[in-house]
């Protein structure tokens, strides 16, 4: 009889132990979700407001061409891209190629004291605070979701409940140079 007391228990404890590892993973996973949400408001309002911006410096720059074109292609790819990781990497296409871009500005006096260009480069400064915060959450909420999957004992089983690790929002080293305009 004791025996099956035993057993019950530790049945019992096993039971309770991975419904409040599931859920815990579950909770940690829309953290992430939603961490992933913010940074995909932020990078839509980018998106929507780069034309605005290449309009503007196409009447200033117009030989400037194949920095206009390599903006619209950026923002092309990080609209259509299909999951997180391909969203990520293109994003960071569009942040060096605004970089580029407000380099190229730099060489343009008139185009730098037009009103709705300082307008359009003030309100991309915003966004681009806000896409900060934004990975700045989203990072930290992977961070806790990776070492929960990780952690043992949850790492027995969090494969098998569909649990995977998920990657950081990082900013490709290559692109965070300074861009150097010739001309």
């Amino acid at each position: 009889m004791t025996a099956i007391w035993i057993v019950s228990l530790i049945i019992a404890a096993v039971m309770i132990w991975l419904v409040t590892t599931y859920n815990g993973l579950v909770r940690l996973r829309n953290m992430k979700d939603e961490g992933w949400s913010g940074i995909d408001v932020q990078l839509r309002r980018r998106s929507d407001l780069v034309p605005n911006l290449v309009e503007t410096v196409k009447g200033y720059a117009a030989h400037e061409k194949d920095t206009l074109q390599n903006i619209t292609n950026a923002r092309a790819a990080a609209v259509n891209a299909k999951d997180e990781a391909k969203r990520l990497s293109a994003e960071n296409d569009l942040s060096g190629a605004l970089r580029t871009l407000f380099a190229v500005a730099e060489n343009y006096p008139d185009l730098k004291a037009n009103a709705n260009f300082l307008d359009l480069q003030k309100q991309l400064s915003v966004i681009e605070d806000d896409i900060q915060m934004a990975r700045r959450y989203y990072n930290g909420t992977v961070r806790n979701l990776n070492m929960a999957i990780q952690r043992f004992p949850a790492v027995l089983v969090a494969r098998r409940l569909g649990f995977t690790e998920a990657p950081f929002f990082e900013t490709d080293d290559e692109k965070r140079h300074n861009p150097q305009i010739k001309f």
